[in-house]
């Protein structure tokens, strides 16, 4: 018996304690002035009703599961609204001539259907359904007005509420759909991390096959998949980190580097990119041989050695459009990892991102070295020769 009743619970949640109060003060503060501010829209229109209690519902997504599909803003205001016209056409046309509980599951099922064909389902959609069937004299004599005001004005008002505090908390809304694996190179080859392994069509028939509504995006899942492959992996072979393949005696440069005496420092230790530190040794930008070409403007490459040579060498004037030092080429904030950052986390930033060099930091973000592609490449293949030869 006790197995069978803990079987009813839901698992325990993985958002920590602070991620729970920032979703409780999120909704506090989205409903207050959603209420305030509807209530001083409506008050000189036929709408007496400023608040509905669906949007209560509607807060709990908008807050708690910013990245749910069914939280986005189309999903909140086209189906708060969508159900609410279902629900007023159904107590228009049949109010008169169906029973009450007749009416409030036809209402309902009309919402659902209705937001599935407007591709913005949203469960609190179906409160606002049954909301127009007991709301009682009052919303029945509003009828479509109480939808297209009332619920309109608070779906609207609320939305507008979680965009502000989510991103200002840290949680970006609405929720940014990523592009299936972009190839760096502008080619129609699949990016390495997906060339082994499961692959996004493979997710795609699964989910087919599922055929169920999931409350999380396709590419959130697929990103909890390849973590989990990740973790897997690690789990397998062992956890390498940055600190144990990166390069310790690294060149560098600084922002008021000449570009001459940067180019050189290249040529002279064979490296195609030097890290830009500042005084406290921290990471402010990278400067690599492609960015060299794009700001020298080297398109002909017939002379690209008169170009290079007129690019790196000094104007001799103070006030100038060309570029005199690396901190006017380089690429700001760059992507950096910490030293004990497992090495397959580099995998997707290195093999589908395009990134060749990753600088490293320590915990106080002071440079400490750097991870290349080689030093990649060989330590994931040692880690293998090494399990195969145990």
């Amino acid at each position: 018996m006790r197995a069978f009743f803990a079987s009813w619970l839901p698992s325990p949640t993985t958002a920590n304690r602070r991620e729970q109060l920032r979703a409780a003060f999120g909704a506090l503060c989205g409903i207050l002035l959603t209420a305030l501010l509807s209530q001083a829209l409506l008050q000189n229109t036929h709408a007496s009703i400023f608040l509905v209690a669906p949007i209560g519902a509607s807060s709990v997504l908008l807050f708690a599961l910013p990245a749910s599909p069914l939280a986005q803003p189309w999903s909140v205001i086209g189906g708060n609204v969508v159900s609410g016209l279902a629900g007023a056409a159904c107590v228009r046309w049949f109010g008169d001539s169906l029973p009450l509980p007749l009416l409030a599951g036809l209402a309902c099922g009309s919402a659902i259907a209705a937001m599935f064909f407007m591709r913005c389902l949203h469960p609190p959609g179906g409160a606002v359904a049954l909301t127009t069937v007991i709301g009682g004299p009052l919303v029945h004599a509003a009828g479509f007005e109480f939808v297209l005001m009332t619920v309109l004005a608070d779906s609207i008002l609320l939305v507008l509420m979680a965009v502000t505090y989510n991103n200002l908390t840290g949680r970006a809304y609405p929720h940014q759909q990523t592009s299936p694996h972009p190839n760096p190179h502008a080619t129609r080859d699949a990016v390495p991390t997906v060339r082994l392994g499961f692959k996004p069509e493979d997710l795609d028939a699964v989910l087919q096959q599922h055929n169920q509504v999931l409350d999380i995006s396709r590419d959130d899942l697929e990103s909890l998949f390849m973590q989990t492959e990740q973790r897997a992996y690690q789990r397998r072979f062992g956890i390498i980190n940055c600190a144990d393949i990166m390069s310790h005696d690294i060149v560098s440069a600084e922002f008021g580097t000449g570009l001459a005496e940067a180019w050189q420092q290249m040529r002279i230790h064979h490296v195609a990119a030097l890290p830009v530190l500042n005084r406290a040794r921290r990471v402010i930008g990278i400067v690599t041989q492609t960015d060299f070409l794009e700001h020298g403007g080297l398109d002909d490459y017939g002379s690209i050695r008169q170009q290079l040579q007129r690019f790196l060498r000094k104007s001799g004037i103070t006030h100038t459009e060309k570029a005199e030092v690396v901190g006017q080429i380089m690429t700001q904030h760059p992507t950096t990892a910490r030293v004990d950052t497992p090495i397959v986390d580099l995998v997707p930033l290195m093999a589908d991102s395009g990134f060749h060099h990753i600088p490293i930091v320590d915990e106080e973000q002071r440079f400490v070295g750097i991870v290349t592609q080689s030093d990649l490449v060989a330590a994931l293949y040692e880690s293998r020769f090494a399990e195969t030869a145990a």
